[in-house]
């Protein structure tokens, strides 16, 4: 058997090799907790951390006193729109969001809902992008909140952020953008978008698993939140719970090496991506979702006309593909970011998504092109 071919960096990505090794002291060596405050082994726990935290707030623009460690992003989504929504509660108890959304954004909205919070879900068009003006009149004087995600992680269709950050502010509401899929992918910067409250997830870009942020803007406005998980006032209060010392170490160093390779890595996988798709596109009964918007440089999410995906993966099993997101593999039904573009059930149900990353090479694009046209034809 071959060996396979990973077009899967959406889902996940290795640790880098360096994050790994700077991850390691960490365990044993160094392996004190970064809440005791008597002795040098917390000392160096706590320095560890704080050198990370710079890490990822320079990474995104921020201020280190604006950045919260969480276990991900998941965990980034439910402390900002519960926190916020209980912070807030006294303006209204208005959310806005689109129906494009992470599930982890969707669940999260539906369960508040359940609880009495209104939830508006904004459609997309058919390049996944919503319509503005909509947007702006479905944010009313108890509207605490507009969350949309900066990156598809399904179709890679980018948001037109500032714009949004312009209108939402102008309605004096907070912006909360899942950025998982853009940070380690294109540039963020919190202030030059306009970006209130931020998450952010390590495993996107070569950090380990587990391990995440939350950004909260200090100023102009100045976010307030309510924690949503008690015992011990970690994090200012924010996010009790034992530091994870080494994955926040490597989720720093991770940022940092991201930021410093980003342009010329970005313009490489890109260079890649348009070769596969350009070749993919000359077979024939395929066609690209969200090809018309702006998208990320690494991300396709094709349609093979006529071929159910389940059948493509299992077929082309030496590639590591997806239908959609990680986190909703294993729910047998067509993804609902794509239905809500417009795809019929049968197109939706005929999508692959494929993500390539740093250590994607030109290699493996010609011999996926191969694989791929070997089974169309």
């Amino acid at each position: 058997m071959n060996k396979s071919i990973y077009l899967d960096y959406n889902a996940t990505t290795p640790v880098d090799p360096i994050v790994l090794e700077t991850m390691l002291p960490y365990f044993n060596e160094k392996f004190g907790n970064a809440a005791s405050r008597t002795h040098s082994f917390g000392w160096i726990a706590d320095e560890a951390v704080e050198l990370a935290r710079e890490q990822v707030a320079t990474f995104i623009g921020a201020g280190k006193n604006e950045i919260v460690f969480t276990s991900g992003a998941t965990e980034s989504l439910n402390l900002a729109l519960k926190g916020v929504a209980e912070a807030y509660k006294s303006k209204g108890n208005h959310i806005v969001t689109l129906a494009t959304e992470h599930k982890a954004v969707l669940d999260t909205c539906k369960h508040m809902e359940s609880l009495g919070a209104s939830i508006t879900y904004l459609p997309v068009d058919k390049n996944g992008l919503p319509d503005l003006e909509i947007l702006s009149d479905s944010i009313t004087e108890n509207t605490v909140l507009f969350c949309g995600m900066m990156a598809n992680n399904e179709t890679g269709v980018l948001l037109p952020v500032r714009e949004i950050a312009k209108i939402v502010h102008e309605k004096n509401c907070l912006f909360l953008s899942d950025t998982t899929q853009a940070c380690g992918k294109i540039p963020v910067d919190v202030n030059e978008e306009g970006i209130d409250i931020l998450c952010i997830s390590s495993h996107k870009m070569y950090g380990p698993k587990g391990t995440g942020a939350i950004y909260l803007r200090r100023r102009d406005p100045r976010v307030h939140i309510k924690a949503q998980q008690d015992g011990g006032e970690h994090e200012g209060g924010r996010r009790s719970g034992t530091l994870n010392v080494p994955g926040i170490v490597g989720f720093g160093k991770a940022c940092e090496l991201t930021r410093l390779n980003l342009p010329e890595e970005n313009n490489r996988i890109k260079s890649l991506r348009d070769r596969l798709e350009n070749h993919l596109l000359k077979l024939g009964n395929i066609s690209i979702n969200g090809a018309g918007s702006e998208r990320l440089p690494n991300t396709s999410n094709l349609i093979f006309h006529g071929r159910r995906s389940e059948t493509t993966i299992r077929t082309l099993n030496t590639l590591a593909l997806a239908t959609g997101s990680a986190c909703s593999s294993a729910i047998p039904k067509p993804s609902h970011v794509l239905l809500q573009m417009g795809l019929t059930e049968e197109e939706a149900s005929s999508s692959i998504r494929i993500s390539l990353g740093k250590f994607t090479s030109m290699d493996e694009i010609n011999e996926t092109i191969e694989i791929i046209s070997n089974y169309l034809n």
